[in-house]
């Protein structure tokens, strides 16, 4: 992905215009894990909504695998924050997992063991004919990571997706999501406001200034992998890093 001087401002024109965005550009090579940081208000959510498709930039291009992006692509798929409203309540998990693979005309047979398949590998082989109602929060978030893996896409944004579950189940989903990006070998961007998740995470780091919003450092996180919860946070390399990324944020706040 290739983010060139993205710029979005909202009632774009008018006398109540808001420059949320002002010029954003940087690029994610596949298989790369970034992270987009920045000071609360800084415009975050609205770039990863640029970045899907979903929000049509004021100005600026975003090309995915080369070509402009006008809509969401067939290959890239979306994790939000708050999986109690994007998951349909009335539908089991095995059949919210398969609401894309429906969409696409997936066959039955292939969509069944693409459902399981999805389910395994977000530990979640076992509760296909549960309801989603039925579930921790942490259970439920696995199960919208799963349906957005469903049609294996390249590319994979997620929108604080961990931000709304308790500090164990935190830790469990950031290794999860590591796990699943090894395994299944996809690009990710991740939004978030926890600097140390960024850094646990990424590989590079996105740091935005202030609204309206430009990018201010991109920041290499050469910590060895696989990571460890305990081990990799209790580094010297990562102290650095977060107080480096945490001077970056407070100053430009």
């Amino acid at each position: 992905m290739s983010v060139r001087t993205l710029a979005k401002a909202y009632d774009a024109g008018t006398s109540r215009e808001n420059l949320a965005i002002a010029e954003v550009s940087f690029d994610v090579a596949k298989g790369e894990f970034v992270c987009v940081v920045g000071p609360s208000g800084a415009g975050k959510t609205t770039l990863l909504r640029c970045l899907s498709g979903l929000l049509v930039p004021t100005s600026g291009e975003v090309r995915f695998e080369g070509t402009p992006l006008r809509a969401v692509p067939d290959r890239l798929s979306v994790v939000f924050q708050d999986y109690s409203r994007s998951l349909f309540p009335w539908l089991t998990v095995n059949r919210n997992v398969a609401v894309p693979l429906r969409v696409a005309g997936v066959g039955k047979q292939q969509r069944e063991a693409r459902i399981q398949e999805v389910l395994h590998a977000v530990r979640l082989g076992d509760v296909g004919r549960s309801y989603p109602w039925q579930l921790s929060g942490g259970m439920q978030q696995r199960v919208a990571i799963a349906r957005a893996l469903a049609q294996q896409p390249d590319m994979l944004l997620m929108d604080e997706p961990f931000a709304s579950v308790d500090a164990q189940t935190r830790f469990d989903l950031e290794d999860l999501i590591l796990e699943v990006r090894r395994e299944l070998d996809i690009t990710v961007v991740l939004v978030t406001h926890d600097i140390d998740e960024a850094v646990y995470l990424a590989d590079r780091i996105v740091v935005l200034t202030g609204a309206p919003s430009r990018v201010q450092e991109i920041v290499d996180v050469p910590l060895e992998r696989p990571r460890t919860q305990l081990g990799t946070r209790s580094s010297e390399a990562f102290g650095r890093l977060r107080r480096h990324l945490m001077e970056l944020v407070t100053t430009s706040s």
